[in-house]
């Protein structure tokens, strides 16, 4: 059944690349087009990283944005075309995408197609809870881990666009420093929480490498995957923990339901002890394109200053943001 279904995308993918040359869709771009190359993304984190890397030589577009989950995103038709106007497709892989796998896999075959996420050192990757041989996606929440996928945008579009090559380089070296940067505020902000308070409950296990790279305690409500369903004895057993343990704060996401989550403070509740919710993250998804949250930059830097501030930790109000503004 399995073959049966590759073998029916692949068909479908060869299909719908014969119909875009039939309307021009590989039409070449003329000399008066700005960027040198076009790439699309599936997330918003990597459209940033192409972003930086590449500046105005790289017109990316996004096809995940603000509050999609990837794990369950599926492929429209004009996401097959944008694909397939594209110089190149960036997408993360480690089973992230899992509904788009298959078709980037067959997508391959026909385009330069790069799984960029798959970069991360395999030593340092945590092991998936639901799938043998697959490990945890979500590794953009270690910006020391994320540096690796930089690099490979940066190779990625080196090698799709060899002229640009020291642009990219440039591009490359900026922002790593800039990570490096945020993960130094984010080290020394969450170090300011106290011991007994690093318990970070959310609504799904996107936090793990975060967890791992700052000494918290990570406890999600749904596995790695949002697919996964938490059942009525895990909620249970998480009260549990939040009540015996005092934790006075959980956390919502942005990209996923808030509904368990309102469960676990019921729940608490009913057996005297107040939680409440300590803000929104951004897991699988950056904030509105546009806005300071709408970069990775952003992203981590909201999570980690509000962690810190709703866990009795020290963060200024703006966290980085205002650091950066004020040009210190």
């Amino acid at each position: 059944m399995i073959a049966t279904r590759r073998n029916l995308l692949k068909v479908l993918t060869a299909v719908a690349i014969t119909a875009a040359a039939s309307l021009g869709v590989f039409q070449p771009r003329t000399a008066l087009a700005a960027p040198a190359i076009t790439v699309v993304t599936t997330t918003s984190m990597i459209a940033d990283a192409a972003r930086q890397v590449g500046g105005d030589r790289v017109a990316v577009t996004a096809l995940m944005g603000p509050g999609v989950d990837p794990h369950a995103y599926r492929q429209t038709r004009s996401d097959i075309a944008a694909m397939l106007r594209a110089d190149a497709v960036l997408w993360h892989g480690l089973y992230l995408e899992a509904q788009l796998e298959e078709f980037l896999l067959d997508l391959g075959d026909h385009k330069r197609v790069f799984a960029v996420g798959e970069a991360a050192p395999r030593d340092k990757l945590i092991a998936h809870d639901d799938y043998s041989n697959r490990f945890d996606p979500h590794v953009w929440m270690d910006p020391s881990l994320w540096r690796s996928v930089v690099g490979a945008v940066r190779d990625a579009l080196s090698e799709i666009d060899p002229d640009g090559a020291e642009v990219y380089a440039d591009g490359a070296t900026r922002h790593l420093a800039e990570l490096e940067t945020l993960n130094a505020y984010a080290a020394a902000r969450l170090a300011t929480v106290p011991a007994e308070q690093r318990v970070l409950v959310t609504a799904h296990d996107a936090f793990n490498y975060f967890g791992r790279a700052f000494d918290f305690e990570v406890l999600g409500i749904q596995g790695i995957s949002t697919e996964s369903e938490a059942g009525l004895r895990q909620i249970e057993d998480l009260v549990d923990t939040i009540v015996s343990r005092g934790v006075t704060a959980v956390f919502v996401e942005s990209s996923v339901s808030s509904r368990n989550v309102q469960a676990l403070i019921e729940g608490a509740a009913a057996r005297g002890h107040t939680v409440t919710i300590g803000g929104e993250l951004f897991s699988d998804a950056m904030g509105r394109s546009g806005t300071y949250e709408g970069t990775y930059i952003g992203m981590i830097d909201h999570n980690v200053t509000g962690i810190a501030r709703a866990l009795g930790g020290d963060a200024p109000a703006q966290g980085m943001q205002g650091r950066l503004s004020a040009g210190s």
